[in-house]
């Protein structure tokens, strides 16, 4: 059985490693955008280091667990993604508060995930299993959705960043409609289930099981929301095309 070593943290690290490639971004890869897009240029140039990086951390972390479940308890390969995703997290956060103060969605967001990644890995050091699979199914798309998104922010400006956002926009919902819209839910409920029926009640308490459950539910129904919306929104775009093909 492996030792988790206690008090041995990478996040002061992952954390400074995070800021650099921010600055990096915001002073060398996008210092020739306009200030109003370098922040998020930067933001989704983290993300893009974090996300592809982050599912296959984390696959190698769950198929390394001798034993998989949802009240195992956490191995130091595990630790070491879920403190990845921590400083990632902190560092985007900090990114909105200083940059974009007034969108309190997003900051919701990261805070509620924090407080899920915290403390599953700092306080109960159990249900690592479940944190790492619900991850793989949302940074499964973090390639695509950032890429999607720098070439939304120039859109307007460029026409090649304006057909690159078109020519990804439908696999890129298609594949976030299997992963959050399907995928997610699914393992969702059997997580909720496991967790509600109090079998982990020894290693996590109920209130901590509970509040993973709304966090992570309220988390995948504002993306099926986000996601749907974006759906229509192409399907008008179509529609409007084919209009105008047609006069």
């Amino acid at each position: 059985m492996e030792v988790v070593i206690p008090g041995y943290s990478l996040f002061p690290s992952f954390f400074a490693m995070f800021c650099l490639i921010y600055l990096i971004g915001y002073f060398v890869i996008f210092r020739n955008w306009s200030p109003k897009h370098r922040p998020d240029a930067s933001s989704c140039f983290i993300s893009l280091l974090h996300g592809t990086p982050a599912v296959f951390l984390a696959l190698s972390a769950i198929l390394s667990q001798p034993i998989r479940g949802f009240a195992s308890s956490n191995t130091n390969f595990q630790n070491l993604v879920l403190d990845f995703s921590i400083a990632y997290f902190t560092n985007d956060l900090l990114h909105y508060l200083i940059f974009i103060p007034g969108d309190y969605l997003f900051i919701a967001h990261h805070l509620a995930t924090l407080f899920v990644l915290v403390t599953c890995r700092y306080l109960v050091l159990h249900g690592a299993f479940a944190m790492l699979v619900l991850m793989v199914f949302a940074e499964a798309t973090s390639f695509c959705q950032n890429v999607w998104t720098l070439a939304g922010l120039r859109k307007a400006e460029l026409p090649t960043a304006a057909k690159i956002y078109m020519f990804l926009s439908p696999p890129f919902y298609a594949l976030y409609t299997v992963m959050r819209g399907l995928l997610g839910p699914v393992f969702f409920y059997k997580m909720s289930a496991f967790y509600l029926s109090g079998k982990a009640g020894d290693v996590i308490p109920m209130w901590v099981s509970v509040s993973w459950i709304v966090v992570v539910g309220v988390a995948i129904a504002v993306s099926i929301l986000w996601i749907s919306n974006l759906w229509i929104e192409l399907f008008r775009e179509m529609n409007k095309k084919e209009e105008k093909k047609g006069r």
